[in-house]
């Protein structure tokens, strides 16, 4: 009898351990076919990278509203580099011309500091030169001649600024429109479908706040240029006054 027992508890562990491998085995097999499933959705699905990412969400957003926001940032971005290569072009050292046109009033009065003026470029010397040119007659002449000119001058450093303000402001009205409307659109299919459907509110409304985004960002990089550029021309244009101050004490000491 105890022999009996002795087999069956043998043929019982074997039969325990047996079983306790296959469910081991199958585990690890398991587990096995999950890590390849997902290195098969990963080989699958390659990360994308930002060009792809912004080229897919752009996509996504329409090609309408989309389109004029991308219009409105390119528009902006050629004005503003074409006013900060011109401010750049009419910055001028300006204690540098002054010494140079008290010097040649000094020694060649005001044919050979208007000669000066002539071979310089900015508006800085411009204003100079329309108060020499009317130096001969009076001082009261050469300042309204400088004041005069002096707003000539800011006119054309401010020329198309007010373009750069208006896509600041398009871009983001534009994008709040594509919002709108797309939610309008979402909530139409919600309409046609007859039920609440999680699908149809999630893709419509991720489709219509791109449009926002893009219009934010584009509002974004346009107020950088247009902070730069405004910076830019109220420099110049302090130089301005400051060296039609100086310009009028030059003249005044020259004709005493």
């Amino acid at each position: 009898m105890k022999r009996l027992f002795s087999i069956l508890a043998i043929v019982f562990l074997m039969a325990f351990g047996t079983a306790n491998a296959t469910t081991n085995a199958a585990t690890v097999a398991a587990a096995v076919a999950t890590t390849q499933d997902a290195a098969q959705d990963d080989a699958a699905e390659p990360e994308l990278t930002f060009h792809q990412e912004l080229k897919k969400r752009f996509i996504e957003g329409g090609p309408g509203f989309m389109g004029i926001v991308l219009l409105c940032l390119i528009l902006g971005l050629a004005i503003a580099i074409e006013r900060i290569i011109f401010l750049n072009l009419s910055s001028t050292n300006t204690k540098k011309l002054t010494q140079n046109v008290e010097d040649a009033l000094q020694s060649g009065g005001i044919e050979a500091a208007k000669e000066v003026c002539r071979n310089t470029k900015g508006p800085v010397a411009s204003i100079f030169y329309q108060g020499l040119d009317r130096a001969d007659d009076s001082l009261e002449s050469a300042e309204k001649a400088v004041v005069a000119y002096g707003g000539v001058q800011m006119g054309q450093l401010e020329k198309n600024v007010s373009w750069i303000s208006l896509f600041i402001a398009l871009a983001p009205m534009l994008g709040f429109m594509g919002t709108v409307i797309g939610m309008i659109q979402a909530f139409d299919k919600i309409q046609s479908a007859g039920g609440m459907d999680a699908t149809l509110v999630a893709g419509g409304i991720k489709v219509a706040l791109l449009t926002t985004v893009f219009g934010l960002i584009v509002a974004i990089i346009l107020q950088i240029f247009y902070n730069y550029i405004v910076a830019k021309i109220d420099s110049i244009v302090n130089d301005m006054e400051d060296s039609s101050i100086t310009l009028m004490d030059m003249l005044s000491r020259y004709k005493k």
